[in-house]
């Protein structure tokens, strides 16, 4: 029981991170620097800690034939899905990016029929449905006056991500069965961060850092080092301990915690069409992770977030 409590408060604890971040991030781009800028010093610093953790943490060795996989996750789980998410989320507002990425466990359900041929309930299929419904609208119509430069691409870009991220869960399965976690994060983070460069860097040296105020570097720092580091750990400890269906409930909270940041800051606001597309989105979660009795105690493939 107390290794349980310990993985809630730790799956508490991302959904909280994670909620914050969308705030805290658009504080700083792309005021401060652009969002491929942003996303070199994220990558960038997240792997020099990871390599350092490995210096006190022993690992194992990779086989040479996981590469391929591991180069793959690193392309669809750090360097498309961090690109796609953090330019979205410059060009639209806070709720709106934390709403849209409710849908990723939707989307790991219909990849993993598509790519592992997994059967689909009718139950399932209608909650897609119900969750790609709330999904265009937020994308279409979910405008918002506040901190949103150009909503309807950067909702686009949001999803994107969430499909990308998608990929990497089914990607990254395998890996997870078969290494400690430290083994293949490290070079997953690497191939990544070698994938953002090209993107990253032009934006990084544009950075005047000597106008960057203390408080913008501190929500940098913020977010590599807990946004990025710490909540892959605590996914680390909660997923040891809880099912996969139930880590991945705690997804559905980050809109929440979103929103209550971003309205609290007076960053963001709440309108009838965010209301009613996340209703939809919530409705088509709930049906897609509904159990039926008789299966309760079988967990879902591929539902499992480490967190992006």
């Amino acid at each position: 029981m107390k290794a349980r409590t310990y993985a809630l408060i730790a799956a508490w604890m991302v959904a909280i991170i994670y909620g914050v971040t969308f705030t805290i991030a658009k504080d700083v781009m792309p005021k401060h620097i652009d969002a491929f800028g942003f996303i070199f010093l994220r990558v960038g610093g997240s792997t020099l800690l990871f390599w350092l953790c490995t210096l006190f943490v022993k690992t194992g060795k990779i086989d040479r034939k996981d590469f391929p996989r591991i180069i793959a996750a690193a392309f669809f789980g750090v360097a498309f899905n961090m690109l796609t998410f953090f330019k979205g989320l410059s060009y639209t507002s806070p709720i709106m990016g934390a709403v849209l990425m409710v849908t990723t466990p939707m989307i790991v359900l219909v990849l993993s029929a598509i790519i592992m041929k997994e059967r689909m309930e009718n139950r399932k299929i209608l909650g897609i449905l119900l969750g790609l419904a709330g999904t265009v609208t937020l994308i279409l119509y979910g405008k918002s006056m506040v901190n949103a430069p150009n909503a309807m691409l950067g909702n686009l870009l949001v999803f994107v991500n969430a499909v990308s991220y998608g990929f990497y869960l089914i990607i990254v399965k395998k890996l997870m069965d078969k290494y400690n976690a430290f083994a293949f994060v490290k070079w997953i983070y690497l191939f990544g961060f070698l994938m953002v460069i090209p993107f990253g860097w032009g934006e990084f040296q544009a950075v005047d850092w000597a106008t960057v105020p203390v408080s913008a570097c501190l929500k940098i720092g913020f977010v590599v080092v807990v946004s990025t580091f710490l909540t892959y750990l605590l996914n680390l400890l909660s997923m040891r301990e809880l099912k996969p269906t139930t880590v991945a409930v705690f997804i559905y909270l980050q809109p929440f915690f979103a929103t209550v940041f971003a309205i609290g800051l007076g960053k963001d606001n709440l309108g009838w069409v965010k209301i009613g597309s996340a209703a939809l989105i919530f409705a088509g979660v709930y049906l897609v992770i509904k159990k039926k009795p008789e299966i309760i105690e079988e967990s879902l493939p591929g539902t499992d977030p480490s967190q992006h």
